[in-house]
């Protein structure tokens, strides 16, 4: 009973920190100003915006009979939310070395607070943006609202284990911080974003597929399309590699947490 009691009250202490650290974070980036908070949202959904609109004006739809708005929204929001966690990660340990000074501020704490402020600004973008364009009817309403959320749930997954990983390397040298981004925008166009694993060639099918993300978003597109989406994808492949990737970050974290200098 004690040792359950102590573990109540370790429990409830990280959640207050994470809670403060979260805090903290919101008004370093975004002030108390103007908008605030707001444009943890505001930003992605700018982001969002912009890349349907240009693949709107470009007719960037492959023949296919998926709305080019509703094909835009669900690939770029899926792509921000993986991508933007390991990006603000990447500088969470150095850009937050003097809190580490706190007895209970633990690198993992940090890196958590980047990748759910992320994850949170994404789903809020994504669901504020489908909800709108379903409202006007630029949108289809998803077939299967339990196999998007899935999916959802999924890429953010993906997303958090990726940026512990990315995260805690940076301890141990600055060039993992340096090539994250050439390595985000090369993965970009072969993400599953802009393009149905279905409409590639067969041999290139195989490629795609290697990269957890390519099945996360095809679960999302055949949740939100149903039937008129062809979707490739294995379930049991991106779990695994989903709790390879948290294993491998919360190893690395472990020992980025007993590297670090301050």
């Amino acid at each position: 009973m004690d040792s359950m009691a102590a573990s109540g009250r370790s429990l409830a202490i990280q959640l207050r920190v994470l809670h403060a650290l979260l805090m903290r974070e919101v008004v370093t980036r975004f002030g108390r100003e103007n908008l605030g908070v707001l444009w943890l949202v505001g930003k992605p959904m700018l982001f969002t915006l912009a890349v349907t609109t240009l693949w709107s004006m470009v007719g960037l739809h492959h023949g296919s009979p998926i709305p080019i708005v509703a094909f835009a929204v669900t690939g770029y929001s899926s792509v921000l939310m993986w991508r933007n966690s390991a990006h603000h990660a990447s500088g969470a340990i150095t850009q937050n070395k003097q809190l580490l000074f706190h007895r209970n501020v633990r690198v993992i704490d940090v890196l958590l607070t980047r990748t759910i402020l992320e994850v949170a600004g994404a789903t809020s973008s994504f669901t504020v943006l489908a909800s709108f364009f379903m409202f006007i009817g630029w949108m289809p309403r998803p077939t299967d609202l339990l196999e998007v959320v899935v999916g959802w749930v999924m890429l953010a997954w993906f997303g958090m284990s990726l940026a512990m990983l990315i995260g805690a390397g940076t301890a141990f040298s600055s060039i993992v911080e340096r090539l994250w981004p050439p390595a985000s925008y090369i993965l970009f166009p072969i993400s599953g974003a802009a393009f149905m694993v279905d409409w590639l060639p067969q041999s290139f099918q195989k490629f795609v597929l290697v990269l957890p993300m390519v099945h996360g978003t095809e679960i999302l597109r055949e949740g939100w399309f149903g039937g008129i989406v062809k979707a490739h994808y294995d379930f049991g492949y991106l779990a695994a590699c989903c709790l390879v990737l948290s294993l491998a970050g919360l190893y690395v974290q472990r020992q980025a947490s007993l590297r670090v200098e301050f």
